[in-house]
């Protein structure tokens, strides 16, 4: 096991939705970049901003592919992480008609420093969303669908009954779909154990939660968040549901090491997670955690041919990879 991270206690998590500060949010407020940052209990070393490599390069298609997709989800009242995070891959994955859904809203209860998704008080659950979303996914015909959120702290189950309801509905509009989730880590008491209990209605095709980067960085990556908590809320979806792929995922740039990264894989591993996406952090404002390294696509190789070793079935590992890049192709083995 690596060492053990300093993380936000538990208590600090629980009250956090229900703070002075956050009730004085109206609901739907949002926070981001040096606003929400700002507030965070993090602490960044000054670092030189670094020339972006050419491996780096975003290409940008033509064409109204993209325009036409924002347009639908703009109608359908929906958000995509691939906009509110401001993914690089979203012209690519816009133009060949795929996207990761962001339910729950755009605004989280956390403030981590790489995450580009607006901090605040978000607004109650919306009832009509999972249908809307059915209905966006059966329109445009796909065949794998990827659902995620912010983390919703403010929620006795972390939104687990809006994932479920969300699950059914794209099922009963889709049918032979095949849907993954990407979920927050529901810490809180008892809040894991509820969670677990309610997807297990309408359990995912895969299930997806990510690490995210090594446990000696997550007091300033993943303030409020616990690594091990994480590892363990894997390790029980697994447990519950052996049949089901799981599935993490790293970014690299914020001061990690090859070898914590190795070891980050390692307890991967030994929690039962057997899909892993490694990528780079790209910086999504002077606000943000600063990015301190880019690594080469001769060290994602690296990691890539190191977590094959350890025995996951699939790794996905490169500059521009992302959790959900891809995601149909990496559960079915072909990217």
């Amino acid at each position: 096991m690596s060492s053990t991270p300093r993380t936000i206690p538990l208590s600090v998590v629980a009250d956090a939705a229900t703070s002075p500060e956050h009730a004085s949010l109206e609901p739907g407020a949002r926070q981001v970049a040096g606003d929400k940052i700002g507030r965070s209990p993090v602490e960044f070393a000054e670092a030189p901003v670094l020339r972006k490599p050419s491996w780096i390069r975003v290409r940008i298609p033509s064409g109204n592919a993209v325009q036409a997709l924002k347009s639908k989800l703009r109608e359908n009242r929906l958000v995509t992480v691939c906009e509110d995070a401001s993914c690089p891959n979203i012209h690519e994955c816009f133009s060949h008609g795929t996207a990761t859904f962001m339910i729950l809203g755009d605004v989280c209860t956390r403030r981590c420093s790489f995450c580009d998704v607006a901090h605040g008080r978000p607004k109650p659950a919306d009832a009509g969303e999972p249908l809307r979303l059915a209905r966006t996914v059966a329109d445009m015909g796909l065949k794998y669908v990827v659902i995620t959120s912010v983390d919703r702290d403010d929620l006795r189950d972390g939104g687990a009954q809006h994932f479920v309801d969300c699950i059914r509905e794209t099922r009963a509009a889709s049918p032979g779909i095949r849907i993954e989730i990407l979920t927050p880590d529901f810490r809180g008491k008892g809040r894991m154990e509820r969670a677990l209990a309610i997807l297990a209605a309408d359990p995912p095709d895969v299930f997806n939660h990510n690490i995210e980067t090594v446990p000696d960085l997550y007091r300033n990556v993943r303030p409020g968040a616990d690594y091990q908590w994480s590892l363990t809320l894997l390790q029980q979806f697994k447990a519950q549901h052996p049949g089901i792929p799981t599935k993490s995922g790293i970014m690299l740039g914020l001061g990690e090491t090859m070898e914590q990264v190795q070891a980050t894989l390692r307890d991967l591993r030994a929690h039962d997670v057997e899909m892993v996406t490694i990528g780079q952090y790209l910086q999504p404002s002077p606000a943000h955690h600063p990015l301190l390294r880019y690594w080469t696509p001769e060290e994602f190789k690296a990691l890539e041919d190191y977590g094959y070793t350890l025995g996951f079935s699939h790794v996905a590992s490169g500059p521009m990879v992302r959790s959900s890049y891809h995601a149909d192709r990496q559960a079915a083995g072909l990217a």
